[in-house]
């Protein structure tokens, strides 16, 4: 059933070619191990087992990495109140509401469809934003999911690890399995596995970015649209960034693995080279496009008022 969301073709296309282009990739990479490792049962099981349990249970694998719990609406009746009403009106199932104990304000969305899919926002994002620039956080986050692109930033984000894993397996396999082997011949094929493995994280990992940047994006112009207060939205972002920014850097190294997920990312990117390695948009560019939408409604958007 398709939510009241704003469908956005764009988004829908550049997920279909990055899928497309990670698959073609991680296909070339699979061949390429069985090639130099001579062992195919161990590379395509480690992949579709590893593939299968992230795609399975990426929403307890999330909550349990950001120190996250499922809570009932007699804990929370405010935060349940908010999503029942946006999922009410944007005609979509309610995910599972949970809340993560983190004093840095922030919010993710994360599972495999609508139907099984879990928004949790950290007890420092409660604790800071305005009830309007809530409902403009919670719009965004189950804007994910209606899109659908949090399955697959999943899928997508995971092929990495799934890379991993199997370089590590099918290797050490390899090591210690193959006996009567030169060590010169062992070397040479760590080598090759090692600059394929290097190559495919490397392509995968710009593809995966620049699908992120712009699903962020999609998602602030959704929610926008949805709530019809875009000035909330704004006014959580710059209240959200500023006070992560104010965050010892120390105790955000530990979030920023997870950044892809995040409303705004736990460590910020600096201007350059480096935003092609950003899993965000710079807030200035998502301050001027809901700037702009504020404009279509004919409302006034001022960052920092929540509308």
């Amino acid at each position: 059933m398709q939510s009241r969301f704003r469908s956005d073709r764009r988004l829908t296309v550049r997920m279909g070619v990055t899928l497309f282009l990670l698959g073609l990739l991680y296909v070339a990479f699979v061949a390429a191990l069985i090639v130099l490792l001579k062992s195919w049962v161990l590379v395509v099981v480690i992949a579709a087992v590893a593939l299968g349990a992230q795609y399975w249970f990426s929403d307890r694998i999330a909550l349990f990495a950001m120190h996250g719990r499922v809570v009932e609406r007699e804990e929370y009746p405010e935060l349940h109140a908010v999503v029942d009403r946006l999922c009410a009106i944007a005609d979509m199932p309610k995910p599972v509401v949970a809340v993560s104990n983190l004093d840095m304000p922030n919010a993710f969305a994360t599972g495999r469809n609508p139907d099984n899919a879990v928004v949790c926002v950290t007890t420092g994002l409660l604790r800071r934003l305005e009830p309007a620039e809530l409902e403009g956080v919670l719009a965004h986050e189950l804007s994910h999911v209606a899109h659908k692109d949090v399955a697959v930033i999943t899928v997508a984000s995971f092929l990495g690890v799934v890379a991993g894993l199997v370089v590590r397996f099918a290797f050490y396999s390899e090591l210690f399995g193959g006996r009567g082997r030169k060590d010169q011949n062992t070397l040479a094929v760590f080598a090759m596995v090692m600059g394929v493995s290097a190559a495919v994280y490397a392509i995968s990992f710009l593809l995966i970015r620049a699908l992120s940047r712009y699903r962020e994006l999609a998602a602030d112009r959704a929610a926008a649209l949805l709530t019809g207060r875009p000035s909330a939205l704004a006014s959580a972002l710059t209240k959200v960034t500023g006070d992560i920014a104010r965050i010892p850097s120390e105790d955000l190294r530990t979030a920023q693995a997870f950044n892809a997920f995040y409303f705004t990312p736990a460590l910020g990117s600096e201007p350059g080279i480096s935003r092609l390695f950003s899993t965000h948009p710079s807030l200035e560019q998502r301050l001027e496009q809901l700037g702009r939408i504020s404009a279509e409604l004919g409302e006034a958007a001022t960052p920092g008022r929540a509308g």
